[in-house]
């Protein structure tokens, strides 16, 4: 039997369940209009239906982490100054322009006209500061650390927003396009948890927990009008399941394909469409510095060694996918290729574990109920074993993983996909992050990279890519695909997915 014969057969018994997204995993009820949480694929030309695997634990951003939120809200429920596209470059949105002053810390957002928010008040420069300063304020996620190099918002008219940094920040621009960035209702705010208030194109018209969430577009969206009058987005925990949702009738698009190996039956269908492109998900090994074991870096070093990415890429998701060596996609300006850093040598990665004293030990590899993770995770078990240590494995459900994992450290190893842009900074550079690493020249590159132009920026982040790569900070798996599989009619999905957004209002049908 070869080894990828083992292996596959290793995943065969695999408990295949929820996409671990860095999302959510649970919900409550809201109030709004009912209906059915199908999307009547062959009924009403309207209504479209997509299924995804982890449902938000609630619709507010700024108390919960997690991106099942901002991939269902920003951009559709909300809007920010402005956006990504699928090339990783920042767009106008309720912002039409802005200006940067010659020192880089001042910029002047002029708005949109006519915007309203889904209660009906007005979009005013007033909101925009109301939504900025309540990140610094009132937010309670990781991310909103962010926003700590806004030292100034302020409404210069009723249609301009001037917003002044303590420092010059490449990042900041590009973070204000994640949800840090968007823009609330002064008089919305009261109960985001269940009644979320923006501007965008979609508003929220049923949370059906454990289900579906459907959305409605807002007729009164200041922009193009969606096609679709209604989307729901149906929550399918297993991965069969999902595609027998789409083979069935029951949903129209799989917004995250769980089983590549099972794309066979969808390219051989005219019926449907499949889309492969790259998104920013890095499907990581994370490590935790502040355990005994692992503070010590040629035992993270020999973890690294002992994993044969390409086989393991091509036993967890059928291939699909991309090797980094650091975590840094292609799309981002300073990528480069460092799988060679630490090139897969198992006898190597035996004897380092042996002269560490490390050989032997037992490590806890905690893992998200989900799919990859759970398929991963028996890979990562079987190479390291192989090459001397022993790994026990303690499978949760999500919300458990953010409290325990994300948010307590209380693990020695864990598998999750980061999908949040350009997140290697709040990965490696703080401390205080559940990675626990802590590392004075990667931190001093990044703020290099922050402050410098932007040609000094892609050269400091270079050196952050290769430090960490160096010193095994934790482990990349593999860059998480971007696999769609709908219904050939529909239009408008895009190839690759880089922001934090599922775009839903440039969907239509043919």
């Amino acid at each position: 039997m070869t080894q990828l014969f083992r292996r596959r057969a290793i995943v065969a018994v695999a408990t295949a369940s929820v996409l671990a997204l860095s999302a959510c995993n649970a919900g409550s009820s809201t109030t709004g209009t009912s209906g059915s949480a199908s999307g009547q694929a062959g009924g009403a030309s309207k209504d479209v239906a997509i299924g995804l695997v982890l449902e938000p634990t609630s619709m507010d951003f700024t108390k919960s982490d997690g991106a099942a939120i901002a991939q269902a809200l920003l951009g559709n429920v909300y809007e920010g100054l402005v956006k990504v596209d699928e090339k990783g470059a920042v767009q106008p949105a309720l912002a039409k322009s802005w200006t940067i002053s010659p020192d880089r810390k001042t910029y002047t957002f002029d708005l949109v006209e006519g915007a309203k928010f889904s209660n009906g008040a007005p979009l005013t420069a007033d909101d925009v500061v109301f939504s900025i300063n309540r990140v610094k304020s009132d937010w309670a996620v990781s991310v909103k650390k962010s926003m700590d190099v806004v030292s100034e918002a302020k409404a210069v008219s009723p249609t301009k927003v001037q917003v002044t940094l303590a420092r010059p920040s490449n990042s900041w621009l590009y973070a204000m396009t994640t949800r840090i960035g968007a823009v609330f209702s002064r008089t919305g705010v009261a109960d985001l948890a269940t009644k979320p208030v923006g501007t965008g194109p979609y508003a929220l018209g049923e949370w059906r927990r454990g289900d579906s969430i459907v959305l409605r577009r807002n007729d009164s969206y200041h922009g193009a009008k969606p096609y679709f009058e209604r989307v729901t987005l149906r929550y399918i925990k297993d991965a069969a399941a999902l595609s027998n949702a789409l083979l069935s009738g029951t949903i129209d698009v799989i917004g995250t394909v769980q089983s590549p190996e099972s794309l066979q039956q969808f390219t051989s269908n005219d019926k449907y469409k499949v889309i492969e492109g790259t998104t920013n998900g890095e499907v990581m090994l994370t490590m935790n510095s502040s355990r005994p074991l692992l503070k010590d870096k040629a035992v993270r070093q020999a973890i690294r060694q002992a994993i044969d990415h390409k086989s393991l890429l091509q036993t967890c998701w059928a291939g699909h996918g991309t090797l980094l060596g650091a975590m840094v996609p292609p799309t981002d300006p300073w990528y480069e290729d460092l799988t060679g850093v630490a090139p897969f040598d198992r006898a190597k990665a035996t004897q380092a574990l042996k002269d560490t004293g490390a050989a032997g030990k037992t490590l806890r590899l905690r893992l998200p109920a989900a799919p990859y993770a759970t398929t991963c995770g028996q890979v990562v078990k079987s190479d390291l074993e192989q090459a001397g240590l022993k790994v026990s494995i303690d499978q949760v459900d999500f919300p458990t993983w953010l409290s325990d994992v994300f948010k307590g450290a209380d693990y020695d190893l864990t598998i999750v996909a980061h999908v949040e842009p350009r997140d290697i900074g709040r990965m490696f550079g703080n401390p205080d992050y559940y990675t626990k690493y802590d590392n004075k020249a990667v931190q001093a590159e990044l703020a290099a990279a922050d402050a410098g132009t932007e040609a000094q920026q892609v050269e400091h982040m270079k050196k952050v890519a290769r430090l960490t790569a160096e010193d095994a900070a934790s482990d990349v798996l593999f860059l998480m695909p971007n696999l769609v599989v709908a219904d050939k009619d529909i239009t408008g999905l895009p190839t690759n997915a880089v922001g934090e957004t599922l775009d839903l209002a440039h969907l239509s049908r043919s």
